[in-house]
């Protein structure tokens, strides 16, 4: 367990995607950084990062390496390097283990020498090909079915995406680790009154509300919480922070046709440092998609002490554990029922979110950070 070793990781979603991939492959490689700094590690860009996360990473661990295209036709094409040019620079190292972080691996991989894990997110393209273009859905099936055939190993982030690469792209389960997600420690720490405080103010949210967040998107379903808010005996407000996309009309045009509206709160491009004070101002937090990969929002919520209720049909119940509440997707009464019983119900409230707490223990960073380790040296 103490070799040193050379890992190298594709930086396209850690440099470019503030939230979810993104979110993921920054705290891979600070977490790598921070349990084991006597590896070597590399990450491979298609520009100069302008991240303001990724950069604290680089602050705090000045030995990571940043490669960019070198030759003038491929700093042109960044895109096309990550795909085919990018094997040039990976031939340079010695003993290298390259880390596709989200879906993908270079297609040249293996005209080098290095060895290559791929982290698969999920495969909702393929399970629900209604949310997705025709020309997405043939590139990502393209993109993923070759990277799980040529990694050395395939790390999946839940049972369930483990299952879904079994059965639609007939990987041997053997090939396959799961790994799960951890989040940002910011989640796990104490925050001041004066920051609650603060966050409150700048948002002018209110004092009780109800909390979602993620991408604004059909398959995540927030309109289940809009319909199941006029049977509520409380009229809670509901708080959405996530990025709006042409699906935020949707919500909003159910929260008028309902009546609701004025309940509606919607927040986009909030900053990260702001996300734990919001989830810690709370009543309840729900996360009523349709499909996920894993669902660490679920985590982030558990680990600032709020009370949660998914949607049933993926892998919620792996990422929340077995107190935590959980809803058919389609059944908003059932919903408005299981948000009461955290209202109304405080000891049951209380019992759920600390059994939640210690069920989330399982996704720590040193456990994480062992598993991935020791993934690397199996390969």
């Amino acid at each position: 367990m103490n070799q040193t070793l050379t890992i190298a990781f594709d930086g396209k979603r850690a440099a470019n995607n503030r939230t979810g991939l993104g979110n993921y492959s920054r705290h891979i490689i600070g977490l790598l950084a921070k349990f084991f700094p006597s590896n070597r590690y590399v990450i491979f860009l298609t520009k100069p990062n302008k991240n303001e996360q990724l950069r604290k990473i680089l602050e705090q661990n000045p030995k990571i390496e940043i490669v960019l295209p070198k030759s003038g036709i491929w700093k042109k094409l960044s895109s096309l390097w990550r795909v085919f040019g990018i094997s040039k620079e990976i031939a340079e190292y010695e003993n290298l283990i390259y880390h596709g972080l989200s879906n993908e691996l270079p297609l040249t991989i293996k005209k080098t020498n290095a060895k290559s894990i791929v982290t698969i997110h999920d495969l909702i393209f393929l399970k629900f090909p209604k949310y997705y273009n025709f020309f997405d859905r043939k590139i990502y099936a393209y993109k993923f079915r070759m990277a799980c055939e040529n990694a050395d190993k395939i790390i999946a982030v839940s049972e369930c995406t483990k299952r879904d690469i079994v059965e639609i792209f007939k990987i041997s389960s053997d090939k396959i680790k799961v790994i799960y997600q951890g989040c940002d420690r910011v989640f796990k720490t104490e925050i001041s009154d004066d920051v609650l405080r603060s966050v409150k103010r700048k948002y002018n949210l209110p004092d009780k509300f109800l909390l979602n967040v993620g991408s604004i998107e059909e398959r995540k379903n927030a309109v289940l919480i809009v319909k199941a808010l006029p049977y509520l005996k409380e009229k809670l407000p509901l708080v959405i922070v996530g990025k709006r996309t042409k699906y935020t009309l949707e919500i909003e045009r159910a929260a008028e046709n309902l009546g609701v509206n004025n309940l509606l709160h919607i927040f986009d491009r909030v900053p990260f440092e702001d996300l734990a004070p919001i989830y810690h101002l709370a009543e309840v937090f729900i996360y009523p998609s349709r499909y996920e990969g894993f669902g660490i929002p679920i985590i982030e919520a558990i680990n600032c002490g709020v009370p949660v209720v998914a949607a049933t049909g993926s892998c919620l119940e792996e990422a929340g554990g077995p107190d935590c509440q959980y809803v058919n997707p389609d059944d908003e009464t059932a919903l408005a029922t299981a948000i009461e019983k955290f209202l109304y119900d405080k000891e049951f409230c209380k019992k759920s979110v600390e059994q939640s707490k210690k069920y989330v223990q399982r996704f720590s960073e040193d456990n994480q950070a062992k598993q991935l380790m020791e993934c690397y040296q199996l390969i």
